[in-house]
C-alpha cells in the first residue's frame, strides 16, 4: 500500500460509504476501477481524535464491503 498514499487520502477525505468498526475506529471505503489488482474497493481503516485530526491505521483492497458492519454513512 505505500505507493496507495494518494488514494488512501482520497479515500479517507472522499469516501463512498463509512462503516463502523469493532473497536471506535471507523472504515472509509472508496471504489476504484483501476488497481494494482483490478477494479476493488480500498478500505481505510481510521480513528477520529477530535473533528479535524485523526491517524490511519490500516488500508486493504477488497472485492466488496463488509455486509456485517454497521452502515454508518453513504453517498
Amino acid at each position: 500500500m505505500a505507493d496507495q498514499k494518494e488514494r488512501l487520502l482520497e479515500t479517507v477525505t472522499d469516501p463512498d460509504m463509512i462503516q463502523q468498526g469493532d473497536f471506535g475506529e471507523l472504515l472509509a471505503i472508496r471504489f476504484y476501477e483501476k488497481t494494482p489488482l483490478t477494479s476493488k474497493h480500498l478500505v481505510t481503516i481510521y480513528k477520529e481524535v477530535m473533528d479535524a485530526d485523526g491517524f490511519v491505521i490500516a488500508a486493504y483492497y477488497t472485492t466488496r464491503p463488509s455486509e456485517r458492519r454497521n452502515t454508518v454513512w453513504k453517498r
